[in-house]
């Protein structure tokens, strides 16, 4: 690839400017999966932080997951007192977050979107998360990523 794609610019830019320190890896493939990812990256599927989006009353809920777990969406509502959570449709996905289903990142939203972060990722040292294409990824912690979207720890499973 002779030139980055603008959806990858676009994640570097707020990445650097909410003060994020991973690594921005561009891989040779897309990874529409945690399991691809991790296979890719030579890490635990666990260790993927998936970025989910979920239509709640008609309005957007970002869940970071990791890739070991499926979001319980009716606990997850329950427990947050939200609408029941559906799964985005890939128009609503890329109007509230600008990027497409498997590359979307946690953070570079055209607006805030209100952001969980699945507490079993604190079980990993790094955390990989998409970086607004399905073939970027970023290197991250838990505790920086929860700082970077200023998401609120949840369980999701």
């Amino acid at each position: 690839m002779d030139t980055e794609h603008p959806a990858i610019t676009r994640f570097r830019e707020h990445h650097a400017g909410r003060g994020g320190v991973g690594e921005i890896v561009i891989l040779p493939d897309a990874v529409h999966t945690a399991a691809l990812a991790a296979a890719a990256l030579g890490c635990e599927v666990g260790a993927i932080a998936n970025s989910l989006l979920f239509e709640s009353g008609g309005e957007p809920v970002l869940i970071l997951t990791s890739g070991g777990h499926r979001v319980d969406t009716a606990g997850v509502a329950g427990r947050l007192g939200l609408a029941p959570l559906r799964r985005a449709t890939p128009e609503f996905v890329r109007l509230h977050t600008g990027q497409v289903i498997g590359g979307v990142s946690p953070l570079g939203h055209p607006a805030p979107v209100p952001t969980y972060l699945d507490s079993w990722l604190r079980h990993h040292e790094v955390v990989w998360a998409a970086a607004g294409h399905p073939a970027a990824v970023f290197s991250t912690t838990f505790e920086e990523l929860q700082a970077l979207t200023g998401a609120r720890e949840i369980e999701v499973a």
